[in-house]
């Protein structure tokens, strides 16, 4: 994680002196010798002919060849597969998205069509793939990244599926495999950088409710890699039954489903954008439904708050989505719920990065697993 610090103070304030990067990382000059040699052996960040003015002795400035390496970002949903090569600057220099039937979303089938891609999409783009330094992949469900298994995946069908090694002997590159929220909200993060934010919530609000949690450019995992599964806290012990056998979990209130379910009792709508137009048009019932939406979303906010006091906390999700006044309305009833000691303390924003956050940060995470196995490739 010092590497990828280091690589990230040299990224953003290219060119900068050592010692600069000594100052912004709060690490001793010593430290930063070290990491700066392993960088610049590894091809990353390279010396530059300038130097660094003012008063003592002049120092080269370091830079970086957001070229000299690349990663690819993997995004696997029920029905379609985006893949994305990702430079130094965490920018995607080409991607493709892919549609996925019954016919091509087995698990083999979808390594077979992600190798190819890969190489394929390389060449188009006149990209060297021995640029490439590894693979990572987002998908909803639960993961375990250190054995590249999914373990359970509704959306796919998937269950105890050995992914990440089979994509590693097909792509002969190193895989790794996690779950799309965490590899999301890693996308969305600073990690660590210049915002001085150490760190970042993000809570999705769509078809399922989830979060996930980013400390200083490391995913929060917890015991068994499911922190964040804050669709089944309870809300309400006498509520309605969940999908999980229990009564009362935050999505049986805020779901798409939940929505359209309560809707029903009123008329027949088919998706959440109807029902916001229905609401805009001034139907009473359908503003009570998003209202209510919007109060236990304050409510969510609030208790990931209290519970990990992040500097950020990123709204994602098809809900959120429907409209910028969506997220206006939970900040205007957030004065309602967050706690008094923790009014002012963080930033309430909506991704940044859309459609491409996962690919982003399943790519982040294959150049963070890289640079923790010494800048070769394993």
């Amino acid at each position: 994680m010092n590497r990828l610090l280091v690589l990230e103070m040299v990224r953003q304030h290219r060119p900068v002196s050592r010692a600069e990067v000594s100052k912004l990382t709060g690490m001793s000059a010593t430290a930063i010798g070290r990491i700066v040699g392993d960088l610049i052996d590894g091809g990353l960040v390279r010396e530059t002919d300038q130097y660094s003015t003012g008063v003592g002795r002049r120092a080269t400035m370091l830079d970086i060849d957001v070229h000299s390496i690349m990663s690819a970002g993997i995004e696997i949903d029920r029905n379609r597969l985006k893949i994305g090569l990702v430079d130094l600057d965490g920018r995607i220099a080409a991607q493709r998205e892919l549609e996925l039937g019954r016919s091509n979303s087995r698990p083999e089938a979808i390594v077979e069509t992600i190798a190819s891609a890969v190489r394929k999409l390389a060449d188009e783009h006149g990209i060297d793939a021995s640029k490439l330094i590894g693979v990572g992949v987002g998908m909803p469900g639960v993961m375990n990244p250190e054995e590249g298994t999914a373990v359970f995946s509704a959306q796919l069908g998937w269950s105890n599926v050995s992914f990440a090694p089979a994509l590693r002997e097909k792509i002969g590159l190193p895989v790794v495999l996690d779950n799309d929220l965490k590899v999301k909200a890693l996308g969305e993060s600073g990690t660590a950088s210049i915002s001085g934010d150490s760190k970042t919530a993000l809570i999705s609000i769509g078809s399922g409710v989830g979060s996930a949690i980013v400390i200083d450019g490391k995913i929060f995992r917890g015991a068994n890699n499911i922190a964040g599964e804050i669709g089944h806290s309870t809300i309400d012990p006498n509520g309605k039954l969940c999908e999980c056998g229990k009564r009362g979990c935050l999505q049986t209130y805020i779901t798409d489903l939940a929505l359209l379910q309560e809707a029903g009792q009123i008329k027949p709508v088919g998706s959440v954008e109807e029902l916001y137009r229905l609401m805009q048009g001034g139907e009473t019932w359908a503003f009570n439904i998003i209202d209510r939406a919007c109060t236990y979303i304050a409510i969510t906010i609030n208790n990931v708050v209290c519970t990990y006091n992040p500097d950020t906390i990123v709204m994602a999700g098809s809900f959120i989505d429907i409209d910028p006044d969506i997220l206006e309305r939970v900040k205007g009833k957030l004065k309602e719920f967050i706690w008094e000691p923790f009014v002012g303390t963080f930033k309430l924003t909506r991704s940044q990065l859309g459609e491409q956050a996962i690919m982003i940060g399943a790519a982040k995470l294959a150049l963070q697993r890289y640079l923790g196995n010494g800048l070769q490739q394993q």
